[in-house]
C-alpha cells in the first residue's frame, strides 16, 4: 500500500463523518419542524484492486437516505386547519408557481384569499365539490385546486335531494279516486300530512306539503304541493296543482316497499329538480310517524367555521346551522417513500428511485386517516442524534490519526536522503 493511498483513504473517511455530522445537525436543528423527517448517512466501501504482495486501500462513500416512512408523534392543537396523516400518505401542496409537492408540514392558516398555506408557503390542494362527487386521478395531479374558503361571501344552495323515513298506518281507510289530492278539487281528501323546508335558486324557503293517501291494501299517493298556493284559510284546491306525484306499493305481509317506485321527483318553485326518497317508509300496524326528514341547501349565509372530516372532507357550517361539503383532500404515495427526493420546504418530489406518485383519499386501501386539529412531530430522538454526533466525531478524530501517520512517513521518506 502506497502512503499516498494510506492518506487518501484517511481522507475518505473524515469526509464521510462530516457527512454524518452534517445530517445530525440538520436532524437536531430540524427536531421542533412540523412533518421532518431525519437523515442518516450510509456507508459502504470502496475497494481497489490489489496485486500479489501488495494491498491498495480504496475509502468509504456515503449515501444520504431520509427516513420518510416512519411516523412522527401527533401533537394535538386547537387549530381546525392543522393537519396530520395518521398512517401512510402525503398531502398534496404547491409553490406559488403551480408546481406541485408532497409533505407531511400541515400547520396550515388561511392567508389573505382565503388559501390554506403552511409554514414554508405551500398550498393545499384538494378536489372541489362544485362538479359533484369527487373522484382522485390515481396516476396524475389533474384536477387539484386550492383550498381556498373565505367567510365573506355570501352563498345560497337550492334543495337537490332529501329523504322522509317513517311509518303509514296499515289500517287506513282508502280514499275514493275522484277525492285523492291529485284531483286538487274542494273535495280532496289525504290520510297523512307532513311538511318539509326546501330551498330555491336564491336561498328563499319554500314550505312543502306532503299528502299521503291511503288508495287500497297496500298502495299509497305521495302528492307534494307548495303551500304558499294552498286556497287561504283551507288547503285544497292549489293553484298551480301538485308540484310531483308518485304511487307506492308496500308488502303486506312484511309493510316494506315491494314496488319499484320509492322515491317522488319535484321542481321547486324557483328552484332545482328536488328528489325526495321515501325508501325508508314502511306500513305497519301503528300510528303515522315520521323518524326522520332531511333535504338539502340551505339559506343565504356565510360560513361560520370549517370542520374537517377524518375522510378528509371539508365541511363548511354556516350560521344557519347547515352543513356543505366544499372539497375533499386526496393523499398521496409512492412505491418507495425513502427513496422520495426532499427539498427545500419539508416538501418531497417523485424520484426515479421512489415510483410513481399514486392518488387515492383517506382510508382506503393502505392510505392513513386525515386528523383534523394535530400535527406530526419530526421523528428526530434527540438522545440518538447526540449518540451519533459522539460516534462520528471519535470516527474523525481516527481517520485524522490515520492521515496524519501517513503524513509523518511521507517525511521520512522525503528525509531518507539526508
Amino acid at each position: 500500500m502506497s502512503l499516498y493511498g494510506m492518506m487518501r483513504t484517511g481522507v475518505s473517511g473524515m469526509n464521510a463523518q462530516a457527512n454524518r455530522l452534517s445530517t445530525v445537525a440538520d436532524n437536531i436543528a430540524n427536531s421542533d419542524t412540523t412533518g421532518y423527517k431525519r437523515s442518516s448517512a450510509e456507508f459502504s466501501t470502496l475497494v481497489m484492486p490489489t496485486t500479489g504482495g501488495a494491498y491498495n486501500s480504496g475509502g468509504v462513500t456515503t449515501t444520504i437516505r431520509s427516513s420518510i416512512s416512519a411516523q412522527g408523534v401527533l401533537q394535538y392543537t386547537t387549530s381546525v386547519s392543522d393537519l396530520a396523516v395518521n398512517g401512510e400518505g402525503f398531502f398534496v401542496v404547491q409553490d406559488p408557481s403551480g408546481t406541485p409537492f408532497l409533505t407531511r408540514a400541515g400547520a396550515f392558516v388561511p392567508d389573505a384569499e382565503g388559501k390554506l398555506v403552511n409554514a414554508a408557503g405551500y398550498q393545499l390542494m384538494a378536489y372541489s365539490y362544485a362538479n359533484g362527487e369527487p373522484a382522485a386521478t390515481a396516476n396524475g395531479f389533474e384536477g387539484l385546486v386550492p383550498v381556498q374558503i373565505s367567510d365573506q361571501e355570501m352563498t345560497a344552495s337550492p334543495s337537490t335531494a332529501g329523504n322522509f323515513n317513517g311509518n303509514l298506518p296499515a289500517g287506513a281507510t282508502p280514499v275514493a279516486a275522484a277525492n285523492l289530492p291529485t284531483t286538487n278539487t274542494a273535495a280532496a281528501q289525504y290520510t297523512e300530512k307532513s311538511s318539509l323546508v326546501a330551498y330555491d335558486n336564491l336561498g328563499n324557503k319554500v314550505l312543502l306539503d306532503v299528502y299521503f293517501t291511503n288508495t287500497g291494501a297496500g298502495t299509497w299517493q305521495v302528492s307534494v304541493f307548495d303551500q304558499s298556493k294552498a286556497t287561504p284559510g283551507t288547503s285544497f284546491p292549489y293553484a298551480g296543482g301538485a308540484l310531483g306525484t308518485a304511487n307506492l306499493t308496500f308488502d303486506t305481509t312484511t309493510g316494506k316497499l315491494s314496488g319499484a317506485i320509492d322515491s317522488v321527483s319535484l321542481t321547486v318553485p324557483n328552484g332545482a329538480t328536488l328528489k325526495l326518497d321515501l325508501s325508508k317508509l314502511t306500513q305497519l300496524g301503528t300510528g303515522f310517524t315520521v323518524s326522520d326528514a332531511e333535504v338539502n341547501g340551505n339559506a343565504p349565509s356565510t360560513i361560520e367555521k370549517v370542520q374537517i372530516g377524518e375522510d378528509g372532507i371539508i365541511y363548511a357550517q354556516y350560521q344557519d346551522g347547515s352543513t356543505k361539503p366544499l372539497y375533499k383532500i386526496p393523499l398521496a404515495d409512492v412505491q418507495s417513500p425513502d427513496r422520495l427526493a426532499a427539498l427545500p420546504g419539508n416538501v418531497y418530489a417523485q424520484s426515479s428511485d421512489s415510483g410513481a406518485v399514486r392518488i387515492g383519499f383517506a382510508n382506503e386501501g393502505k392510505l392513513g386517516a386525515i386528523i383534523s386539529g394535530a400535527l406530526e412531530n419530526s421523528n428526530v430522538d434527540i438522545a440518538e442524534e447526540l449518540t451519533n454526533m459522539i460516534a462520528a466525531q471519535r470516527s474523525y478524530t481516527a481517520n485524522s490519526k490515520v492521515f496524519q501517520t501517513g503524513s509523518d512517513l511521507m517525511d521520512v521518506l522525503v528525509n531518507l536522503k539526508r
